[in-house]
């Protein structure tokens, strides 16, 4: 599997191209974009971070993973546009 960590995705805005305006933390295949956290529970900022990822780089699933979560099953949440 093929994979890239900290992949930018660059945004345009009034007709210019800002290069590192987000920065995925891992994309496989360039079909799931990971999303990693650390925090004692995920908010619903974190999801709208994961979304507006997936809306740019139109890729279609995603996963919010926390890893501080008491079993990591229950620190998984998966969105799909």
């Amino acid at each position: 599997m093929t994979f890239e960590r900290q992949k930018n995705l660059p945004l345009e805005y009034k007709g210019k191209q800002l290069e590192c305006a987000y920065r995925m933390d891992i994309v496989v295949e360039t079909r799931v974009v990971l999303e990693i956290k650390g925090v004692e529970k995920l908010t619903p900022l974190h999801t709208a971070q994961l979304l507006t990822y997936l809306r740019l780089s139109k890729i279609k699933t995603g996963l919010l993973i926390n890893f501080i979560a008491a079993a990591l099953k229950d620190g998984i949440k998966r969105l799909v546009l």
